[in-house]
Formats: C-alpha cells, sequence, structure tokens
C-alpha cells in the first residue's frame, strides 16, 4: 500500500515537538558510513523506535536513528540506519522517512550506499556520483492509490538525480583531488548476492555498480518534490568472469576504510553548496 499523508504528518509532528531548527538537507547514510553523523553538532538523536509509523532498521551497520543539528553551517536531518526492502518492509514503508523528511522541510536529499562494482574500470575503494538508475527490484514504493498531498500519481524520473547537484559534487571532488566515477546504480532486492548469471544481465542493461538499496529512497523524493544527490561506495568487484564471493562483513570493512574520504568530500559539498 502506498504512503499515506496522514502518517506521514503524524510522524513529522512527533518530531516538531522534540527539534528547535527545522532540517534543509536530508542524508541517508549506508551501510558502515554511520559514522558521519557523530560529526554534526547534534540538537536531538530520535530512535525510530520513538517515532509513530516508523520502521525499525534491523541490519548490522545501520543504527537506527535519526541525528538533527547543525552541520558545516546547515540545518540537517541524517537517518543513521535505512530501512530495506528485503528486511520484509513494503516498498512503501521502506521508503516512509523520505516522506517524513519532505514534511520536516527538507528540500534536498543526499542518499550514499555501499555498492558492488560491475564496471571494470572501477576499483574497491573508489567512490562513484549516481547519474541515474535501473530499478531491478521487482517493486516501487507508489504502487497503490495516490495520495495527492504527498506528489503527482505519474512523477517524472527522467532527471531523478539533480544535475546541478551532481556538477558541484564534480567540482568539490576535483578541487580536493578526490577521484569520482560516475555511472548507473542496479537496485538488487536481495538479500543474496547475486549470480553470475544476474551480473552479467546487469552488465549487459549498463550498469555500472549495483546494491540493495536508494532506488526506492530515489523514487519518493521526487515524487515529493525534493532534489537527489546519489553516492555509492565502492565495496567489492562484481565481475563475473574474476569473481569472489562478497560478504557482509567485507563489505563493512572497506566502507571504513573509505570512510574518512568520504566525509571529507560530503563535508566540503555541504559546507559550499548546501544551500542549491
Amino acid at each position: 500500500m502506498a504512503v499515506g499523508s496522514q502518517k506521514v504528518k503524524a510522524a513529522a509532528d512527533a518530531i516538531f515537538s522534540r527539534i528547535r531548527r527545522l532540517p534543509r538537507i536530508g542524508l541517508v547514510l549506508g551501510s558502515g558510513l554511520g559514522e558521519l553523523a557523530d560529526h554534526m553538532d547534534a540538537e536531538a538523536v530520535i530512535p525510530y523506535r520513538d517515532i509513530p509509523h516508523f520502521p525499525v532498521a534491523t541490519v548490522a551497520g545501520h543504527q537506527g536513528e535519526l541525528v538533527f543539528g547543525r552541520w558545516q553551517g546547515r540545518d540537517v536531518v541524517a537517518m543513521r540506519g535505512r530501512l530495506h526492502y528485503y528486511e520484509g518492509w513494503s516498498m512503501a514503508e521502506a521508503v516512509f522517512p523520505i516522506y517524513v523528511m519532505r514534511q520536516l522541510g527538507v528540500q534536498q536529499v543526499i542518499l550514499t550506499n555501499a555498492a558492488g562494482g560491475l564496471n571494470p574500470n572501477f576499483s574497491p575503494g573508489q567512490l562513484m556520483l549516481i547519474r541515474e538508475h535501473l530499478n531491478v527490484i521487482g517493486a516501487n514504493p507508489l504502487i497503490g492509490p495516490n495520495d495527492d498531498a504527498l506528489g503527482p500519481r505519474f512523477p517524472d524520473l527522467s532527471s531523478a538525480y539533480d544535475r546541478e547537484l551532481g556538477e558541484r559534487l564534480r567540482q568539490v571532488a576535483r578541487r580536493l583531488g578526490i577521484p569520482l566515477q560516475e555511472g548507473v546504480y542496479a537496485g538488487v532486492a536481495g538479500p543474496n548476492y547475486c549470480t553470475k548469471a544476474e551480473l552479467r544481465a546487469l552488465l549487459f542493461m549498463g550498469a555500472d555498480v549495483l546494491g540493495m538499496s536508494t532506488v526506492g529512497e530515489t523514487i519518493a523524493a521526487n515524487h515529493c518534490g525534493m532534489k537527489v544527490l546519489g553516492i555509492s561506495c565502492i565495496t567489492d568487484m562484481a565481475n563475473p568472469d574474476r569473481f569472489e564471493p562478497p560478504n557482509h562483513e567485507l563489505v563493512l570493512q572497506m566502507a571504513e576504510r573509505v570512510k574518512p574520504m568520504f566525509i571529507q568530500l560530503l563535508s566540503a559539498f555541504v559546507r559550499e553548496w548546501g544551500d542549491v
């Protein structure tokens, strides 16, 4: 069932009573990247379980709390731990926090994830700006009756990832000397990792990386009128011809190694372009 505006409002109202400043930037922090929220001047930390209608994260590396405060001179809310379709939530439930962010006043959302690299020119430890995505999850958060208070029945996703925000990120990366790949993110359902045949199919379809998140959140953010910036942290390579079986512990370890570069890039971006 699609998200309902009354539930979104109830969740936002519960949060309003616990914060003093309204966020303008939303951060969704992927596997192993939640430490970024520790760099914020936090005003409030609210566990998901304390918010009406909010699902609770269950995956290792996802703490399950909203962190509100100032970061790089901006009013920010960080989602430390996201929700996944494979946890058993519907797609609508998994993207519920995106609509709550919008209700709180968020205008742009930065979606981050840990991803497996498909493009043979990529390497573990690199960051990738998401240019477009492939939805091969087999579900969509907008299926069901549309609530016009949240967004239009048929939202346009031809520019799902904001081009201006992407160009600003490229500029910051060049100035800092941080290598930044760019490409297509394929969203798969999980929780199992893909077969070699599936990896070959994704390569044929034009995917550069793959992961188990982000696509639904991007759809929801566009539906409710937010600008989206997507960044993947490439934690392993999923080349079907030179395959090394992945595991979640290795994903977290690589995310840990990349974290300083990731935080440096996002810190500079938010400081310089957080009002775009």
